[in-house]
């Protein structure tokens, strides 16, 4: 039941729920007397007559798995209501670690909890400080959950069970018999794999090899290094089962080896011991190796364009990589991941600082020079053929008219602060999701899937039969596996900027710059790159510069940190 009422001044907007959870309760007017008691405290208390009413009649508050109550924070998430109002907190869950979750909601989304017989209303400090009290043995119980299940499956991998997870890559699972078999089409894969990374001793290249064979993941994926190192550092490929590697939270992060439980001869081996070994120290070795090459180039080289080009053909953010060292400059290679793995996958081509510093550089001047200059300027089109002087636009046809128009309309406003590239303009920003960010919130959906079915199998009244649970485990960790793959993959081309005062950067870095720029019709990469620090340049770049969008090699678009988007037209 809903009933809908009009607030004449106030602008609280309030959502009531109302449960009870027996026939006897409804027969009793218990919900009559929730309602009226509710309705009578949002009109006094809370100053309002605009209220929705959500019922649930018959419903356990063992869980949140209640028509009503979801149809009410579906609302709420889209910002329907300020407050939230209950007759007493057990009428939302009497689990406390639901509650918690959905207090936790509620406070994300600015909205009011408030509780009528308890008196909690978190706009109060003693309504927040007594629901942090319920909070605080939430995560206790949480907590001693968590303890709970770790015993529980570390006793099941002791005995020889599997606790579920993704089906190694060659294997097959009866779920019926709790058995695991040989699957011998992906088997002579996994021994391909093997052998191939003994006789190359890279991952990259055996990827590529692997993928322009034509062979494919089980899930029909171009093979990458993440992937193959999974594989190859895999015991269970020798028959042993090994549980309890992974830290709670971050299976990145490994655990005390004091910790790990590991059946030998669990399960029919695909390759020898002696082979396994081998392969692990050479990875084991070459991860050391490339521990050094990565501290030296990070002392030594910085990737100026790394994390804002994007290929044009596939959409993909480019990895950077050093190009080969010269004797009076090292600069940064760009390479589409697709074409990385696939060469046929992707016709993006790769491209470089000189490339792209020249362009992005130059056109900045431009800018600069068109602003400074703007009186002399009496159209779109005399703009642009300011924004293209030079050689380095020779390719360049035209500029799409929308970033021109933008671009002239700004500076004919005469409301510019700074540059061009300020924060003052009012254009909508044309924001490039980060692929990586994506991959990220699916990891923590599935964590938080994985986690609830866990609970469910262990702790519900209805227990879950094993092999539920088992198959449900096993296709959320395969998903899991999957994105912490790909996580592990965009994460070899991913720029993370450290500094201690961005600021402080910020402003000395256009200082720099600025000196550079000055009085210029021209400016050269390589000489800018080996007259003032990388770092300063990267960071002046990624201070103005959003995104830039590569096509053939060549800049196909920029868009700029204030809205500009400028698309360049090839001849």
């Amino acid at each position: 039941m809903m009933q809908d009422r009009t607030a004449p001044a106030s602008t609280n907007r309030v959502a009531i729920y109302i449960r009870v959870s027996t026939t006897h309760q409804i027969d009793k007017d218990s919900l009559p007397m929730q309602r009226q008691d509710l309705i009578a405290y949002a009109k006094l208390m809370l100053n309002t007559d605009d209220y929705v009413i959500f019922e649930d009649a018959g419903y356990s508050g063992k869980n949140t798995d209640r028509p009503k109550f979801q149809e009410m924070m579906s609302q709420i998430r889209q910002g329907a209501f300020s407050h939230l109002l209950v007759w007493k907190i057990d009428r939302i869950s009497r689990n406390l670690l639901d509650f918690a979750t959905m207090y936790k909601e509620l406070k994300d989304l600015g909205v009011v909890f408030v509780s009528k017989n308890e008196q909690f209303d978190t706009s109060t400090a003693m309504g927040e400080a007594m629901l942090k009290i319920i909070l605080v043995f939430a995560e206790l119980e949480r907590n001693m959950t968590s303890e709970r299940v770790t015993a529980t499956m570390i006793s099941r991998a002791s005995n020889g069970q599997w606790n579920g997870g993704r089906v190694p890559y060659g294997y097959n699972y009866d779920y019926e018999t709790k058995d695991f078999s040989i699957n011998p089409i992906e088997a002579e894969i996994v021994r391909l794999i093997h052998d191939k990374y003994e006789e190359m001793r890279s991952l990259v290249r055996e990827s590529r090899y692997l993928n322009e064979k034509g062979l494919r993941t089980r899930a029909g994926n171009l093979w990458n290094p993440v992937s193959l190192h999974i594989i190859l550092h895999n015991i269970f490929y020798c028959g042993d089962y090994r549980y309890n590697v992974s830290k709670e939270g971050d299976r990145q992060k490994v655990k005390d080896e004091s910790e790990w439980i590991t059946v030998e001869d669990h399960h029919d081996s695909i390759i020898s011991r002696e082979q396994k070994e081998r392969v692990i120290a050479m990875l084991d070795a070459n991860k050391r190796l490339d521990r050094k090459r990565n501290t030296y180039q990070s002392e030594k080289y910085v990737h100026v364009f790394a994390g804002l080009l994007y290929c044009g053909n596939c959409g993909k953010p480019m990895g950077a990589t050093p190009a080969a060292a010269k004797k009076d400059w090292q600069y940064s290679k760009y390479t589409c991941p697709t074409r990385r793995k696939l060469a046929s996958a992707c016709n993006g081509k790769f491209t470089s600082d000189p490339i792209v510093g020249e362009f992005v550089f130059n056109y900045v001047l431009n800018m600069l020079n068109v602003q400074k200059n703007f009186a002399d300027i009496h159209s779109p089109e005399e703009l642009q053929a300011a924004l293209l002087i030079g050689n380095t636009f020779s390719y360049i046809d035209h500029i799409d008219e929308d970033g021109l128009n933008d671009l002239f309309n700004m500076l004919s406003s005469g409301k510019i602060k700074g540059t061009v590239f300020g924060k003052s303009t009012k254009l909508k920003k044309k924001k490039v999701v980060s692929e990586l960010s994506k991959l990220r919130n699916e990891k923590q959906k599935i964590e938080r899937a994985l986690d609830r079915l866990t609970k469910l199998y262990l702790y519900a009244e209805d227990a879950m039969p094993e092999s539920e649970f088992i198959i449900q485990k096993s296709k959320l960790t395969e998903a899991l596996d999957e994105v912490n793959e790909q996580i592990g993959f965009s994460n070899t081309d991913e720029w993370n900027q450290s500094v201690s005062d961005e600021e402080f950067v910020r402003r000395a870095s256009e200082f720099i710059i600025a000196q550079k720029l000055t009085d210029r019709n021209y400016v050269s990469y390589k000489r800018l790159a080996t007259s003032v620090d990388t770092a300063v340049i990267k960071t002046f770049v990624q201070g103005i510069i959003d995104s830039i969008i590569m096509d053939a090699g060549q800049v196909k678009q920029i868009i700029f940190k204030n809205g500009l988007s400028h698309t360049f037209i090839f001849k």
